[in-house]
């Protein structure tokens, strides 16, 4: 038969209180219908009967819809499929709680990968403005040291020209037969060779500090080509790491899908087993030794370089062997 059409988990806990409400009140009926009877009230036994009539019949009109063919059947669907339900909310729930939380782990990991990057970024520009400021310092010192030397120069091309201008107007002087008394001379000879003696230790000078501050810069540009190879070396030693990486990961699977008890553990060992010990180097060795041919042997080839890579699946069924 058709199942009735109020069968729900609502309807059957409304039944079930009301018909335990009746149970209790016709439990009390009982109680006091025996009473009555012991005490002789015919009167009250009849009435208090009467009421427990009623209260049966009341009974009897609340369960029959739960004696009704089907009924608990269909109750049993619908709380098992509301069951089912609250289980795939729950489930939902639950995915969309570690699908958040998984979002919110990746976006940790991106915003740490971006914070690292913008602080490599920031200690580039600050190590470049560092040496910058460096070189702009000492080009400013070099620059005054230069100044300095042509300073100094120009006063010893004045000199030699105040010397030529005397000797010029002393001989004119001695056309005329005007001369000059000797201590003029060796008091004019005096200064010059004071102002010379002055001119060349600062020239020395000058040209000490010039040197000084070639090397420094000579020096901090060899540091910046040192970092600039370590710069080089450390990329090219971390693009090897990643070949090395990938080509164990083709060869020997990817460690985080293999762990170390998998059954391709055994053949990793084998394969690794010359990085871990001579004896089993010297071994390997040996053994590819005794396949050396020339690169034109008709009969063999030579030893490849490196991993020897297998080649892509040709056909369905073994790429899904392959995965």
């Amino acid at each position: 038969p058709p199942p009735p059409a109020a069968a729900s988990p609502s309807s059957a806990r409304r039944l079930a209180v009301e018909a335990l409400g009746r149970v209790a009140r016709l439990a009390a009926l009982c109680r006091a219908l025996r009473r009555r009877e012991a005490e002789g009230d015919e009167a009250g036994w009849a009435q208090a009967r009467e009421e427990v009539e009623a209260t049966r019949r009341e009974l009897r009109e609340i369960v029959r819809p739960l004696r009704e063919p089907g009924y608990r059947e269909a109750l049993r669907r619908k709380a098992e499929r509301a069951r089912k339900r609250r289980l795939r909310l729950q489930r939902r729930k639950q995915e969309a709680k570690a699908a958040k939380e998984e979002e919110a782990a990746r976006a940790a990991e991106r915003e740490a990968k971006i914070d690292q990057w913008r602080a490599k970024c920031i200690q580039e520009v600050e190590e470049k403005n560092r040496e910058q400021e460096l070189k702009a310092a000492a080009d400013s010192v070099l620059s005054e040291v230069r100044k300095k030397q042509a300073d100094t120069k120009r006063m010893v091309d004045i000199l030699r020209a105040l010397e030529k201008l005397r000797k010029l107007r002393k001989e004119a002087a001695g056309r005329k037969g005007v001369c000059p008394p000797p201590s003029a001379d060796e008091a004019f000879e005096s200064q010059v060779e004071s102002l010379k003696t002055l001119l060349k230790n600062r020239t020395e000078l000058y040209e000490a500090e010039e040197r000084a501050l070639r090397v420094m810069l000579e020096g901090e540009q060899e540091e910046e080509r040192k970092r600039e190879m370590e710069k080089k070396q450390k990329k090219e030693r971390e693009k090897l790491l990643q070949q090395k990486l990938e080509i164990d990961s083709k060869l020997f699977g990817d460690p985080d899908e293999f762990p170390l008890a998998h059954l391709l553990q055994p053949f990793r060992e084998y394969y690794l087993q010359a990085e871990h010990s001579v004896a089993a180097l010297i071994q390997i060795r040996h053994e590819w030794d005794q396949y050396l041919v020339p690169a034109d042997h008709p009969e063999g080839s030579c030893i490849p370089p490196g991993w020897v890579l297998p080649s892509l699946p040709t056909n369905d069924t073994w790429a899904t062997a392959v995965r």
